[in-house]
């Protein structure tokens, strides 16, 4: 194995070796952090996070991206507190979803037809999503019956609700980037749209179809994170899309597009709230929490480059092999 291909690896598998030191670092300031109802609740509370960072990984895997999840998930859950408080979960969350996947729509209406830049355009989303979702509650904060909060407490198999919803749809994203022509129309657009069209391959719909399931995800998130907190105020969710793109990334979903899946992801929104849990378990100085975060962001979008950058010299290495005359 050369220098390139070693660095390689080492960069593949920086998340995991970050996760052991948090684990080792942590355990050994509280016992309490290597309990087993611990790890429980860090998969509760990465629950959401989990599920952001699947539907921001089918962005991510078109060499797109989508601030505007965290503004769904206030805007999906104040419409759930204030027009569908008495519905049953089973009909509010299909709702929250449709409500996310309409937004995510309006934002594939700008990025494919308007061409406008994917960054812009979320950006932009991001605020206004936030401000109607300010106009819906009338900046008041919103509460929840005892039908919805309970779900904090339900369990089947033993196992928590938050926790099979979470499951369900990281099986459903998964089952449909690896196992289905969607799936891999998805890789083909992140690795060359170009190429892509000319394979023959909506190039348009799979971009709109992808911003469609952010923004579905980014419901279901939001009703989740609802029924661990209770209560939504103005702050709700805010910066959520950080954690999204940062859980991502970490878990190998390049920036660039073309590489990467949602158990990464999974693996990457597991890390960030494992930091965050150590953290409290600690008893750090909450200023602390965003710089740690911001370090956690920068490591990801870091890595991902320069595991890019290597991938690329591969590439370039291997197609002059391949021209070589014999």
């Amino acid at each position: 194995m050369n220098a390139t291909r070693l660095r390689l690896v080492l960069l593949r598998n920086a998340p995991v070796a970050l996760f052991i030191v948090v684990l080792a670092v942590f355990g050994s300031l509280s016992d309490r952090f290597l309990d087993a109802q611990n790890f429980t609740n860090i998969l509760i509370q990465a629950s959401h996070i989990a599920i952001l960072g699947i539907g921001m990984t089918f962005v991510l895997l078109t060499a797109g991206i989508d601030l505007s999840v965290g503004a769904v998930m206030y805007l999906s859950v104040a419409l759930l507190g204030i027009y569908l408080a008495d519905v049953p979960p089973l009909l509010a969350v299909p709702a929250m979803m449709a409500a996310g996947a309409l937004f995510g729509l309006v934002n594939a209406f700008f990025i494919v037809r308007l061409r406008v830049a994917a960054f812009i355009v979320t950006l932009a989303t991001l605020f206004i999503g936030r401000g109607l979702a300010l106009w819906v509650t009338e900046t008041r904060m919103v509460f929840y019956k005892d039908h919805i909060l309970s779900l904090a407490r339900a369990e089947w198999l033993g196992v928590p609700w938050a926790i099979w919803v979470f499951a369900i749809v990281f099986a459903a994203a998964w089952l449909v980037l690896n196992h289905t022509p969607f799936g891999r129309q998805v890789y083909a657009v992140g690795e060359n749209p170009d190429a892509a069209a000319k394979a023959g391959i909506n190039v348009p719909l799979v971009l709109t179809a992808v911003y469609a399931v952010s923004g579905a995800c980014a419901g279901i998130a939001g009703f989740v994170s609802i029924t661990q907190v209770g209560a939504a105020a103005s702050s709700f969710a805010m910066e959520k899309e950080f954690a999204a793109v940062a859980a991502a990334v970490l878990g190998g979903v390049s920036l660039f597009g073309g590489r990467g899946g949602v158990a990464g992801t999974v693996f990457g929104a597991v890390l960030i709230q494992t930091v965050q849990n150590g953290l409290v378990i600690v008893n750090a100085d909450p200023y602390i929490y965003p710089l740690v975060t911001s370090s956690i962001i920068f490591l990801a979008v870091f890595v991902d480059s320069q595991r890019s950058r290597i991938l690329e010299r591969l590439g370039r290495r291997r197609i002059r092999i391949e021209e070589r005359p014999v």
